[in-house]
């Protein structure tokens, strides 16, 4: 189908710019959002009629957009979730989340704005892009962990595989400790008995002689 643009589209084109589309993607996305008219005749002299206007109102907008962009680009975003030990998440984070997130922290982002290249599935720290306009993006950092505590040890660099192996070697270490004590008590009793049997015949020879001495 073709279709003329009514404002920028990624990978597809400018404003003003006739394209040749799917008819399902035309049907079920850019004419109901109002991002694209058909190509006739009548929708062309529209556009020209209404084009003044539109580059107006996108430049308004894009406009807005990126001052919201500076205000968020580079921010990083708490989400806590449950996890395995190994860090894969039980289920994965949504569009929807990553808009709670940034609500919490005082900022307005719309769920359809959010980009994700691929499900999040694991701990640790995550690019995501946002689409605040057709010519504005945003790029946010999401914390994903188990616990407050936890986010905040990623964030200062370490990953989730760090954390992992420093609890075992802490635990290792502990485990070592008991180990070094029990061997050290169990020295000093052999040594405590060892001293006790040589004490043992001199006593026994001290007690003889006296005996003799009494004779």
């Amino acid at each position: 189908m073709d279709i003329i643009l009514l404002e920028r589209v990624a990978k597809l084109g400018q404003m003003g710019e006739v394209v040749s589309v799917k008819e399902g993607y035309a049907r079920n996305y850019l004419l109901p959002q109002k991002k694209a008219l058909r190509v006739n005749a009548a929708n062309m002299a529209r556009f020209e009629a209404e084009k003044a206007a539109l580059e107006a109102r996108n430049a308004e907008t894009r406009a807005t957009a990126q001052t919201e962009a500076d205000k968020i680009d580079g921010q990083q975003f708490v989400i806590i979730r449950s996890a395995s030990d190994a860090g894969s998440l039980y289920g994965s984070v949504t569009p929807r989340d990553v808009a709670d997130a940034a609500a919490k922290d005082g900022y307005t982002v719309d769920r359809n704005q959010v980009v994700l290249q691929g499900p999040i599935k694991e701990l640790g720290l995550h690019d995501v892009t946002l689409n605040l306009h057709p010519e504005v993006e945003a790029t946010i950092t999401l914390n994903v962990a188990r616990s407050t505590e936890e986010a905040e040890l990623q964030a200062s660099g370490k990953s989730i595989q760090e954390l992992a192996a420093e609890e075992e070697a802490a635990a290792e270490f502990e485990i070592q400790e008991l180990f070094d004590d029990i061997g050290s008590a169990l020295l000093d009793d052999d040594e405590s008995e060892a001293e006790q049997r040589n004490d043992q015949p001199a006593t026994q020879e001290k007690s003889t002689l006296d005996e003799k001495l009494d004779r």
